[in-house]
């Protein structure tokens, strides 16, 4: 993993985590359901940045060195088993 990718990964896990602890807390206080709401789908936004940004890496670096190696059939395999994961 490209070390810029794995600090900006790093660095939006510690967000959703707090942003998690978050939502708990709210839940465990009652808050209001459409507020809690609200802020699951901000989680579930971040996440989606967070994929992108891995999926993005991966593409610049692990299917080009992949390809460059002669694994093209691999590397193939890995991003339709992928692309089907992300589709179920």
């Amino acid at each position: 993993m490209l070390a810029p990718v794995k600090d900006d990964a790093l660095k939006r896990l510690n967000y959703l985590a707090g942003h998690l602890d978050g939502v708990r807390r709210m839940i465990e206080a009652d808050a209001y359901c459409v507020d809690v709401l609200k802020q699951t789908h901000a989680v579930r936004r971040a996440i989606e940045k967070l994929e992108l940004l891995m999926l993005d890496g991966h593409l610049r670096s692990c299917v080009v060195d992949g390809v460059r190696e002669g694994r093209e059939e691999e590397v193939l395999g890995e991003l339709l088993e992928l692309y089907e994961v992300a589709n179920r």
